[in-house]
Formats: structure tokens, C-alpha cells, sequence
């Protein structure tokens, strides 16, 4: 405050002179000491409005986290290998052109980036699209891929639902003509193995065909130019009451009220191959030639499911819509039905946590000369299954070790840091993970506390003696056992005893 009164002062200063038509020399100089106040004041109040912050939608993660999300990506990634994947990557950001367009509504959700060098940028919304981009730039007409990477989003998120502006998706595809179902059914059991894996809790998958909703839209009395828009509405019925996505429908989006009323008795249908048999008699839609397509291709995927023998945690539901544009057939989206979690009265429900498809006209969209490639996709929301994970963490107390050291090397006396340094150095060149204390003279009991901080399993204790007998000394920090092991059988000592750990 007092900084802002010298200022007014001054500028009171200022104002008099020029009204007393003083000398200009002596404005001038009034002028510049008014203006460095200015400055000096704009910036002492830039220093107090400065917050160290992470901006809005993005989090840092600490080593706890991290560990917690490198398990998740350990089991996904050996699931999307033992399927047979390879690796692929795509740069985060994309010309604009190649994402307009691809996502419906979602579309005001791209970030795009100022004009860098002639080109519009828009930093990646998925990584579908980029896939296709790929395909189609390479002449790639067969590929089983996966690619574990950020997207982003310009949202207004629910960060504690596992909702980010940036975040990892994993994804998994398979592009190549196929005889119709086998991929679609290997990338819904590709879902079940992952979240049986990192055993989640209970989930179903929900199966459903944008050829189904485009006939059912169609004997409904929807006229074709709102098909996707309907659609993106009935992809709604997850979050809000029928009640709702109705009014939406009619009131927002212009839809007859017959046509509404129709759709919901549709949208509230869900089962397995009995509904499946049921509809292909339905006398409305087995007159759809689209509809009854994929009514004929989902009786098929519902038998490939019965031979995997998941059918348990699938259920087709007529309700499941997926708003991205770029679907043509299968769609499928994994739910958990709670979290478990004892700590909480209530069960909470994350929602979504896998989602995929087919989008056989996406490749084409890239190529000059229209050839399609047929594709079938899964995306793991590895988001929300790490806040999943790390609240049941927090809520069962347990320990997380961030580090994967197997061994400390430690002295039991003074001067022994070359000795130290000496058998470190013997222990990382054979591949052994290994740290030491960086003080020339640690404590004993300082060393050995720092293992049970941070949970290493053995300690390689040097000491005179031991140098005199060509030994080390290894302690299990466990048991505190110690047993006096001979320095060229070390390595393979710590080796089977942490493979035991």
C-alpha cells in the first residue's frame, strides 16, 4: 500500500509541475521517476499474483505414483504382446487438417497451436486418427500395432474421476481385411485379460454396432442429416436419465417426439444372443438392411465370445452409441460396476474404463486415392484406472517401493569409501542394481535404516576383516540374517535371493 501511495504522490508531483508550467526539464525528470515507480510497483504485484501451480487439468507425479503407473503399464503392454503387436509412435502434434473432422461434437475439444513455420498445428486429440494418418502415408495394409502415449484434450475436466486435459491412452488395433468378427473378438478379450489382471473389481463390457443404431435410427423416424447428432445423444444415456436425453432430443436438437419415444424403446434394451435372436425377428428392423447386417455380425461375435469362454462380462446393449464419427461397426465400451474399497459406504463407479471399435473408412479418409483399410481398436483409459489404483493404495496402507534396487553396499567401519566404490562398480557392470550411501563414513545403523525406508533387500556390508578373508558380508534386511559369502560368488548370490523377493 505504501508503495502505491508514493506513486499517486508522485504522480500528484507530476500533474502540479505541468499545470504550473514549470520548467520542462524539470517535468521530464519528475516523468522518469514516476515511470520507474510504475515499474518497480507492476513488479512487486507480478511476484505476490505468481502461484506455483500445475495447469488446470495436469498433475505432477511423484515416485509413488509412477511406480504404481508402471506396473499398470507392464501388465497392458505384456497383454498387447502375448497378442502378437508390435510398437509404434506418432508425433504429438498433427497438421489441423488431418483431425478436423473425425471427431463429431468432440471437434471443439482439439487444442490447436499458433501458425509455427507456415503450418497449422493441433496437438493430438486420440490416437486413433494419427494411426490412420500412419497407414495411409506408409501404403500399411495389414498391421497389428500398439502405441502407448499422451493426448490432449481442451476440456474442462473432473481430475479427481481420473478426467485429464493431458493423459496416456494405450491402444491396441488390428488393420487388415479379415474374415468378419475374429479381430473384433480378440480385441474384447484383450479388455477382459487387462482388467482381470489388475483386478479392478466388477466390470462388463457393452457391445453394441453403429449399424444397429443407423437402422434403428432410420425405422424410428430419424432423418438421415441428424444421425450423428441423435447419436451423440443416446451416447449421453451413461450419464443422464432417458428422461433427459429425450428432452435434449426434441427440445435442443429438433427430433419429433414419435421419433424420441421410439428410440427409447430401443436404447433401453440390453442381453446377450436371446436379444440378439429377438431383434433379427423384429419386424421393423430385420426390414433394415443395415441393422440386420450388423445384427448378423453380432450373433457371430457373440459366438467367438462363448468359445473364449468371457460372455459372462459381455452385454449387448442397445443403449452404447460412442460419439466419435468415425465408427462403421462394432462398438464397445468397458464399465467397472463398483470399487471395491472397504473404506467407502458407498460403492463409487468411475465409469468408463476401455472403449473401442471398428472404423473401416477412416484409413481412406487419408488416401489420395480412397483404398480403405479395415481396422478394429481398443483403448485402455489408463487414467482412470490409476486413480482406481492409487486409492486403493492409500485406503490399504500399503507400502510402494519406487525404486527397484536389490542390493545397499555399506561399511561396517571408517575409511572403507574406495573399498565401497571398488565393489559398487564390480556389482552394476554385472548388471546387479545397486546403491551406496554418498558420505565417506556412514554410520552402520544409518545405512541399514535407509534400506528399511526404502524396502532394499539386502545389504553388501564391507568391512577390514572381510577384505582380509575375500569376503562380503550379506545381510537379509528381513530376517536380519548375515551369512559370509565368497566376493566372486556374490553376484550370484544376490541374484537368487532377490529373485526369491
Amino acid at each position: 500500500m505504501a508503495a502505491e501511495e508514493a506513486v499517486r504522490a508522485q504522480a500528484e508531483t507530476v500533474r502540479r509541475l505541468k499545470q504550473d508550467k514549470a520548467d520542462p526539464d524539470e517535468i521530464a525528470k519528475e516523468v522518469t521517476k514516476l515511470l520507474e515507480m510504475k515499474a518497480q510497483l507492476g513488479a512487486d504485484e507480478g511476484k505476490q499474483k505468481f502461484v506455483l501451480k500445475t495447469p488446470k487439468g495436469t498433475r505432477d507425479f511423484g515416485p509413488k505414483e509412477m511406480a504404481i503407473r508402471e506396473r499398470a503399464f507392464k501388465a497392458i503392454i505384456s497383454c498387447f504382446k502375448r497378442h502378437g503387436a508390435e510398437v509404434i509412435d506418432t508425433p504429438v502434434f498433427e497438421l489441423k487438417e488431418t483431425l478436423t473432422g473425425k471427431y463429431g461434437e468432440d471437434s471443439k475439444l482439439i487444442y490447436d497451436l499458433k501458425d509455427q513455420g507456415g503450418e497449422l498445428l493441433s496437438l493430438r486429440y486420440d490416437l486413433t486418427v494419427p494411426f490412420a494418418r500412419y497407414l495411409a502415408m506408409n501404403k500399411i495394409t495389414n498391421i497389428k500395432r500398439y502405441h502407448i502415449a499422451k493426448v490432449y484434450r481442451r476440456d474442462n475436466p473432473a481430475m479427481t474421476r481420473g478426467r485429464y486435459r493431458e493423459f496416456y491412452q494405450c491402444d491396441f488395433d488390428i488393420a487388415g481385411q479379415f474374415d468378419p468378427m475374429i479381430p473384433d473378438a480378440e480385441c474384447l478379450k484383450i479388455v477382459h485379460e487387462i482388467l482381470n489382471d489388475l483386478q479392478l473389481g466388477d466390470f462388463v463390457i457393452k457391445v453394441n454396432d453403429r449399424r444397429i443404431l443407423d437402422g434403428m435410427f432410420a425405422v424410428c423416424g430419424v432423418p438421415d442429416s441428424k444421425f450423428r447428432t441423435i447419436c451423440s445423444s443416446v451416447d449421453k444415456l451413461d450419464k443422464m436419465p432417458w428422461e433427459e436425453v429425450r428432452s435434449e432430443m426434441v427440445g435442443e436438437k429438433g427430433l419429433s417426439p414419435e421419433a424420441a419415444d421410439r428410440i427409447g424403446e430401443y436404447v433401453q434394451l440390453h442381453g446377450g444372443l436371446d436379444l440378439i435372436e429377438r431383434l433379427l425377428q423384429d419386424p421393423k428392423l430385420s426390414q433394415n438392411k443395415l441393422a440386420k447386417e450388423g445384427l448378423g455380425d453380432m450373433k457371430l461375435l457373440f459366438e467367438y465370445l462363448t468359445l473364449f469362454g468371457i460372455t459372462g462380462k459381455i452385454s449387448f446393449d442397445l443403449s452404447l452409441a460412442r460419439g466419435l464419427d468415425y465408427y462403421t461397426g462394432v462398438i464397445f465400451e468397458a464399465v467397472l460396476l463398483q470399487q471395491e474399497n472397504e473404506h467407502v459406504e458407498e460403492p463409487v463407479s468411475v465409469g468408463s474404463v476401455a472403449g473401442g471399435g471398428r472404423y473401416d473408412g477412416l484409413v481412406g479418409m487419408f488416401d489420395p486415392k480412397g483404398r480403405k483399410v479395415p481396422c478394429v481398436g481398443v483403448s485402455i483409459g489408463i487414467e482412470r484406472i490409476f486413480s482406481i489404483l492409487e486409492q486403493r493404495l492409500e485406503a490399504s496402507e500399503e507400502k510402494v517401493r519406487t525404486t527397484e534396487t536389490q542390493v545397499l553396499v555399506a561399511s561396517a567401519q571408517k575409511k572403507l569409501l574406495e573399498e565401497r566404490l571398488k565393489l559398487i562398480s564390480e556389482l552394476w557392470d554385472a548388471g546387479i542394481k545397486a546403491e551406496m550411501l554418498y558420505k565417506k563414513n556412514p554410520k552402520l545403523l544409518n545405512q541399514l535404516q535407509y534400506c528399511e525406508d526404502t524396502g532394499i533387500p539386502l545389504v553388501a556390508i564391507v568391512g577390514e576383516q572381510e577384505l582380509k578373508d575375500g569376503v562380503v558380508k550379506l545381510r537379509i534386511v528381513a530376517t536380519r540374517e548375515e551369512v559370509s559369502v565368497p566376493r566372486e560368488s556374490l553376484v550370484e548370490e544376490i541374484r537368487i535371493r532377490t529373485s526369491q523377493c
